[in-house]
């Protein structure tokens, strides 16, 4: 047997445009929608769980670093040093990747705000020319987010709280963990002093808990605004 043909020729300008039509009719649009919605969802399940990875590898090497420091006496303080900057690495990592999920988020709550939002109490759309909005950023994807704001949002949600207990390990480790040595020899690396060490791990943390927690607009198109729980659920 042989397969059948079909009359598609892609180099016809009509088959290069067969989803216009969809456009303008109202049922052809709003049977192309749920499939598009699930696409767009997937992908950003599949974008979060490539951040989740990210996190699992920091917290996987940062426990193995602080596991090894703290064997024996003996160990260099300065492995927690390489963790900390093991930990900017993933933070690194971890921006680009929520810098792209987000973008692809965005796409997903334009839709439930204009479309399935309206649908369940039909109050108008949230977004003026959402549809050309929606079409323009599948043509030419661009970021949501700026560096600053995903860098800001990821170290306060995980990062900052990871560096916070390296610091304190690594304080521990300089003035506790080894009596009877001055803390500025325990914290000297080779060819650095132990006062230098110490103040750059001050500036650097300084420096993440300002960024972690600088005022700036919220750029980001988050699924939930302000930290109050909702009454839904609640019955009267």
């Amino acid at each position: 047997m042989t397969p059948e043909t079909t009359d598609f020729d892609p180099n016809d300008p009509e088959a290069r445009d067969v989803a216009s039509d969809a456009a303008a009719d109202r049922e052809e649009f709003l049977s192309l929608l749920p499939h598009y919605y699930r696409g767009e969802t997937a992908r950003m399940s599949a974008l979060l769980d490539r951040i989740d990875l990210t996190v699992d590898w920091a917290i996987a090497v940062i426990v193995a670093l602080l596991a090894l420091s703290f064997n024996a006496t003996d160990r260099p303080p300065y492995l927690l040093l390489i963790a900390m900057a093991a930990l900017v690495m993933f933070l690194v990592f971890d921006v680009r990747r929520y810098r792209t999920f987000d973008a692809t988020r965005a796409r997903v709550r334009m839709l439930e705000e204009n479309v399935f939002a309206n649908a369940f109490s039909p109050e108008g759309a949230e977004h003026e020319g959402w549809r050309a909005e929606l079409s323009a950023d599948l043509r030419r994807p661009t970021l949501k987010v700026s560096v600053q704001e995903a860098a800001g949002r990821r170290l306060r949600r995980v990062y900052l709280p990871l560096l916070t207990v390296l610091v304190v390990a690594w304080l521990y480790r300089i003035t506790v963990y080894v009596p009877g040595e001055a803390w500025t020899a325990t914290a000297s690396v080779p060819g650095v002093p132990g006062t230098v060490v110490a103040a750059l791990v001050a500036a650097a943390y300084l420096a993440a808990f300002a960024l972690a927690y600088w005022p700036y607009s919220r750029e980001a198109r988050g699924e939930f605004h302000g930290e109050d729980a909702g009454e839904w659920k609640q019955s009267d």
